[in-house]
């Protein structure tokens, strides 16, 4: 694909996204169809349908691609990269708690376990502890986001920290 093409693609795909969301802050995702999201995003529906198979694909693929983003942050010196990700996850807050709204938290927990690269041939330990952390940290964010998101993220940092010690 060249790079104008590359483009194109990257903007029918925000697009997309983007209207999605809006649409979903006041309809079950059931309810929108193609023909709403396509007119309404100003896009063609043979765009669509290269890129996704369905609407629930446009949401996991953003939720891959944001957790993925946030799996490569910089550590700052003096944190940890769970405060880091804590202004991530708040940066990004309008997507999450979107899913968090439709029942769709299952699509942030499936997008962790994917960025914690547990393989079937991982060793036990390795994989029963990666699988522990992700869905531990799910808890958090989904908890978090559910309680309306009232903790800064140094809180939430401070919180984390007092459960490990107990």
């Amino acid at each position: 694909m060249n790079r104008r093409n590359e483009e194109r693609n990257t903007y029918v795909k925000r697009q997309l996204t983007d209207t999605l969301l809006r649409l979903m802050r006041s309809k079950r995702l059931e309810d929108i169809s193609v023909s709403e999201l396509t007119e309404k995003a100003g896009v063609g529906r043979v765009s669509f349908y290269r890129n996704y198979e369905d609407m629930k694909q446009i949401l996991e693929q953003e939720s891959d691609k944001l957790l993925n983003e946030s799996a490569k942050l910089p550590k700052e010196e003096g944190t940890s990269s769970y405060f880091n990700f804590f202004d991530f996850i708040r940066e990004h807050r309008d997507f999450f708690t979107t899913l968090c709204k439709a029942g769709l938290s299952n699509i942030i927990i499936e997008s962790i376990l994917k960025t914690t690269d547990i393989r079937p041939d991982s060793p036990n330990l390795e994989a029963y502890l990666k699988s522990f952390w992700a869905y531990g940290l799910y808890g958090w964010i989904a908890e978090w986001i559910n309680r309306g998101m009232k903790e800064s993220s140094e809180e939430m940092f401070s919180l984390f920290l007092a459960a490990q010690q107990k």
